[in-house]
């Protein structure tokens, strides 16, 4: 497809910063600019704008033109990611306007299509590839002004007033500074911390924000100071409504380095950069004189990487972590401010990440569950770790077009959270209800009394946004109250209708889980008849916390084949422990040496391995089989915190270990 001189660039989105971009092509060493994509081609001084470049009618049309090698995003930030994954799709390279999309979560999805398609995605920040960039963290690791204590940047400026139909005061736009301008100053800040310590660029270990929100609720000023581990503490700011000076300001313990609008570098097309090296009263101008564009760099960084083979920029570019911890900090900044955007509440994003309608697929396979009327796919989804809906939605999606549609959700999780989420979802989605199987859970501890079953399924079942749920746990136990009185308030839920199918205990021991069915039985009560309790490969030695009960040891094995009573086990992969993070040496974990290590477990992670390496396969796949394989309904519970962590476990559910691979594993 690509020649060996030139990239052939289309442009997707005919703004400004297109026009910018394409100056840069035109004076670039390896790009050649070949088409326009706009949804109004007829619109007046195109040709004009874009010289020789066809105009291309729609979005789509450009990315199964044949002519075109790479694509450039230059569409409103809410179309970044959708247009990014869709030109990845067709097999284009992509470089994305910054930011490369409204969050790390959303970008993640972004490199993780480019990574399967095996092309280039990078976000374009160009000063990062300019010599005068170049020549800031050479002075810096000089130690001219000796070690670095503060950096003080911004990127601010004034609109003028509130302008509602400009899209940086649309919050459905994704408009204000933090976005536009604020990543700027961020990242320039990770940069400096990083040459400090020797790294690209290095993440802070603590961000904290303030904004002022406007009447459009965007962000019309804002600012943010992030600490960083090797001491350095870096004040950021950004504004649409306050005209800066845009100085970045570098404080040694020996002097300090001074650069105005250090994203301009030398100039658009070229000229003198100056950057003032102060020493007390002593001020030294070190000039960087370039004759090249200031986007040329970046189509030149891009075209480089895409004739070599390469998905990513390299340093100083923006590599794929560089930009995923970048958007992390904004992502951080705007939670501390509670910046949301319109497109990232359930009421406007209705589509998956590309735009189109979620729709069940068939690559999960189903199984039956005692109990239950209808089937359910061989794993769970648990999803508690996401900080918002936009955050969840992009995983919750993903498995249910893979075919997934048994959900866990908890009344403890994220103070509701998690609840309230999954409700957004499968409402905004249109999903039918009839087609999930949803578990609930409630009376976690220290309200773990009979009575709180009612009173928090009330709340759970307005969270969840459905009338029942189909599995229902009592997420902890609570030995001084006598278990028939939590047997009662269950069989009372499943007579209201609001338990249909199975019922249980979460962390329950199998003295209690029988005392329960014995009472029931004698009683006429609905028994319990599911379990959740820890089961994995690697036997839990500690619970991971408090109450929590494991059931992976020979007598808890015995008891279930017995009762073929379904367990939904959590941590079903050793939370890591099948992972290359956790070998020997890796008792800097408090959590990974307490919970999971011992020499039994050690022995079955190397059979892990071995035979990982025989089905060629990955160990934590083989830990996922292993769950799946017993002699008594497992269903793993998996907690991905990405689409591609997700797919991975996906891809482990056509492993079928034999009952002998399943005691070799045991050992």
């Amino acid at each position: 497809m690509t020649d060996v001189k030139h990239i052939r660039w289309g442009i997707i989105g005919p703004g400004t910063i297109a026009r910018t971009f394409a100056d840069g092509v035109a004076h670039s060493k390896t790009g050649k600019l070949v088409a326009i994509a706009t949804r109004n081609p007829e619109k007046p001084g195109l040709a004009e704008a874009f010289p020789g470049a066809r105009i291309v009618n729609g979005y789509d049309a450009l990315l199964s033109d044949a002519e075109i090698d790479a694509v450039y995003i230059a569409t409103p930030h809410t179309g970044h990611a959708e247009w990014a994954i869709k030109a990845v799709r067709a097999g284009k390279h992509v470089l994305v306007e910054k930011p490369i999309a409204l969050s790390a979560y959303d970008a993640d999805a972004i490199f993780y299509e480019a990574k399967k398609a095996g092309v280039f995605a990078g976000e374009a920040y160009m000063y990062r590839l300019h010599p005068q960039t170049a020549k800031i963290i050479e002075l810096l690791k000089s130690r001219v002004i000796g070690d670095v204590r503060i950096i003080r940047t911004s990127f601010g400026f004034n609109m003028g007033g509130f302008k509602p139909e400009h899209r940086l005061f649309a919050n459905d736009a994704a408009g204000g500074g933090i976005l536009d301008v604020g990543g700027y100053p961020v990242s320039m800040a990770r940069l400096i911390a990083g040459a400090m310590a020797d790294k690209p660029v290095l993440e802070p270990e603590k961000v904290a924000g303030v904004a002022q929100l406007g009447q459009s609720g965007v962000d019309e000023w804002a600012s943010a100071v992030l600490k960083f581990p090797n001491g350095i503490v870096a004040e950021v700011s950004c504004s649409i409504m306050a005209q800066q000076d845009n100085v970045l300001r570098i404080i040694g313990s020996q002097g300090r380095i001074e650069v105005e609008n250090f994203w301009f570098a030398s100039g658009h097309k070229g000229g003198v950069g100056k950057i003032d090296v102060i020493k007390g009263d002593d001020r030294q101008t070190v000039e960087v004189r370039e004759d090249g564009w200031l986007y040329a760099f970046e189509v030149d960084a891009a075209g480089e990487a895409i004739l070599a083979g390469r998905s990513e920029f390299s340093y100083p570019g923006m590599s794929w972590a560089d930009s995923l911890g970048n958007l992390r900090v904004m992502d951080q900044w705007r939670a501390s401010v509670g910046l949301e955007y319109g497109v990232e509440t359930s009421a406007k994003r209705i589509s998956n990440i590309v735009g189109s309608t979620v729709v069940a697929g068939n690559g999960v396979p189903m199984r039956t569950i005692p109990g239950l009327s209808k089937q359910a796919s061989v794993v769970a989804l648990g999803f508690e770790f996401f900080p918002n809906f936009a955050s969840a939605s992009l995983t919750l999606d993903a498995f249910y077009e893979a075919g997934g549609n048994l959900f866990d959700t908890a009344y403890v999780y994220g103070g509701g959270k998690t609840e309230s989420i999954f409700g957004d979802w499968h409402t905004s989605r249109n999903v039918p209800r009839e087609d999930i199987v949803l578990i609930g859970k409630g009376a976690h501890s220290p309200l773990c009394y009979p009575d709180m079953i009612a009173k928090q399924l009330d709340q759970s079942l307005q969270r969840l946004k459905t009338d029942y749920v189909d599995v229902y746990f009592m997420h902890r136990d609570n030995t001084d109250v006598p278990v028939g009185e939590f047997v009662d308030a269950m069989d009372a839920e499943v007579k209201r209708g609001r338990i249909r199918g199975i019922f249980g205990g979460s962390n329950w021991t199998r003295e209690r889980m029988d005392e329960a069915a014995a009472y029931a039985n004698a009683n006429g009560k609905a028994a319990p008849a599911a379990l959740s309790n820890n089961f994995s490969l690697a036997e839990m030695l500690d619970p991971i916390w408090a109450g929590c009960v494991a059931a992976s040891d020979d007598g808890w094995k015995a008891w279930q084949q017995e009762r073929q009573i379904p367990n939904f086990a959590w941590s079903s992969q050793g939370r890591g422990f099948f992972t290359d993070r956790a070998g020997r040496d890796r008792r800097d974990d408090e959590e990974l040496v307490r919970v999971w290590y011992s020499d039994r477990n050690f022995e079955r992670r190397d059979r892990a391995i071995q035979l990982a390496k025989e089905l060629g396969r990955s160990p934590i796949h083989i830990a996922l089989a292993y769950v799946i394989a017993q002699p008594f309904p497992v269903i793993p519970l998996i907690g991905p915190r990405t689409i591609g962590e997700l797919e991975d476990s996906l891809s482990a559910l056509d492993i079928r270990l034999t009952v002998e691979q399943v005691r070799w594993l045991e050992g």
